[in-house]
């Protein structure tokens, strides 16, 4: 796959709990410099980001992070700060107790209160796979499409584990067809980049991919 297409469809991120506005506005400027789909970062950072980019790229940023269980209100609340401060995509986490408890009409409720508060912009809904069986996955891609959102999401990357293919394959068979699909989380090479993109996701949440394609391009130069 060609460079430029995998960066498009790339969510530049950078999310660990101890980011600062200087790394911050590094993962912008690569967004911008890259083509990115967009830079996902911490809520705290949106609206100086905003101010940053000027709409050269797309602000991504997160709601009820990492662990999805903070109130609905909450969430509602965050989901309306980001985008009065510029937001233009939502990534969501699921109250993953409802999931364990088999409360799925209220998640229905949760992520329809959150799109519509999202008002126009881009909702991607993150399941946190790695905790879920089978069949509490396949129920959540019935439950997302139904809400309206545009997306569901692997993973945080804050769990035990990342996006797999088996998921990625899961979850673009199950969705209905106006849904896309993210994989997230321990994407470690260009080529498991290209096979979770092969096998059906529409967007890649990563820290590293920028820096793998430039160490790629490096050795190609050297081999020479």
């Amino acid at each position: 796959m060609e460079k430029r297409e995998l960066l498009s469809r790339l969510d530049h991120t950078l999310l660990k709990q101890t980011a600062t506005w200087e790394e911050v506005r590094r993962i912008c400027e690569e967004g911008i410099q890259y083509h990115t789909a967009s830079v996902c970062i911490p809520p705290c950072y949106v609206k100086k980001a905003k101010e940053f980019v000027q709409n050269r790229v797309k602000i991504c940023t997160v709601i009820g992070f990492p662990n999805g269980n903070t109130t609905t209100t909450v969430k509602v609340f965050e989901t309306r700060d980001a985008v009065e401060n510029g937001a233009d995509e939502i990534d969501m986490v699921v109250n993953l107790g409802m999931v364990k408890a088999g409360e799925y009409e209220q998640i229905l409720g949760e992520i329809r209160a959150v799109k519509e508060a999202c008002d126009g912009r881009l909702l991607k809904v993150i399941i946190e796979t790695c905790l879920l069986t089978k069949e509490e996955k396949t129920e959540l891609c019935r439950i997302v499409t139904e809400s309206g959102a545009e997306y569901i999401k692997t993973s945080t990357g804050f769990s035990t584990g990342g996006a797999t293919f088996a998921d990625v394959e899961l979850m673009r068979k199950c969705v209905g067809r106006q849904v896309k699909v993210k994989a997230a989380g321990g994407i470690s090479s260009v080529e498991d980049a290209e096979k979770f993109l092969a096998l059906g996701a529409d967007r890649l949440g990563t820290s590293r991919l920028i820096k793998l394609l430039e160490e790629e391009k490096q050795r190609g130069k050297e081999g020479r």
